[in-house]
């Protein structure tokens, strides 16, 4: 249907988009091709699921020798650290893992988390998921590393390797970000908890995609399933906090009380 002369002077031209803001739309059109996913072969999860698992194996580590890394109890030890060996295991999700497990000289070391000859690791996904948000308390973290472990450790290592880990997640949470990012992304997907009892908890994630088209979780964190406006800006508040300034697009489609773009 064509518009009257009168129907064209009665509306307000829209401005045309900056190159900017044309730039940030190629960017999040490549991504979204590319894929954004967490899971899957080409999702995000694969670094923080290496970081724990090799976390956990270098604490079996500490166990099996009776003293940390550069300790001074390490010096004229029977057994020593060996170096590494590298493996690649098959997880559920997030498809193939690289990882690097420590060796000891005498070869006496059996590891636990990922056992020798082992290629194929059943639910991390969703435990890494857990243990990189904000949001869980030090039992629940812990109660997901009981699980995994069994009787095979100690409470001992156990708690280490929380620690550890809870180092390592703090130091990830907590990273500087970039100022301008042509999106912002954030996802939902649900993960069971254990804490005495299991319990699926929303997790959210943003997903962000930089100027040079770079993709990379910003933050994760854990929800009730009951979020509103006051969860969703502490989550921008917490992004803003950490050096973003500026982003062109915000999704979060489906998210109830989310701001959207």
């Amino acid at each position: 249907m064509t518009a009257t002369q009168n129907d064209q002077t009665g509306r307000k031209k829209r401005p045309e988009p900056s190159a900017e803001a044309k730039a940030a739309v190629e960017l999040v059109r490549a991504a979204k091709e590319q894929g954004l996913s967490l899971t899957g072969p080409d999702g995000l999860l694969r670094q923080l699921t290496k970081t724990v698992l090799e976390t956990a194996l270098n604490e079996e580590m500490t166990e099996h020798l009776g003293y940390a890394k550069h300790e001074p109890d390490g010096v004229g030890a029977g057994n020593i650290r060996n170096g590494s060996r590298s493996k690649t295991v098959l997880t559920d999700a997030s498809g193939p893992v690289r990882i690097d497990v420590p060796r000891d000289r005498a070869g006496t070391f059996e590891p636990q988390i990922v056992k020798k000859r082992q290629r194929r690791l059943s639910g991390v996904d969703e435990v890494v998921l857990s243990l990189y948000a904000k949001g869980l308390t030090t039992g629940e973290i812990s109660a997901h590393f009981a699980e995994i472990y069994g009787a095979s450790v100690s409470k001992e290592t156990i708690s280490r390797i929380t620690d550890k880990v809870i180092e390592e997640m703090t130091d990830w949470s907590h990273r500087p970000l970039d100022e301008i990012y042509a999106a912002v992304f954030i996802d939902a997907i649900v993960v069971k908890v254990r804490d005495g009892q299991v319990a699926n908890r929303p997790f959210y994630a943003a997903i962000g995609v930089t100027l040079d088209g770079e993709k990379d979780i910003l933050g994760l964190w854990a929800g009730t399933g009951g979020e509103g406006a006051k969860f969703w800006m502490s989550v921008l508040t917490d992004l803003r906090n950490r050096g973003v300034k500026d982003v062109f697009f915000l999704v979060c489609d489906g998210l109830k009380d989310c701001p959207r773009s």
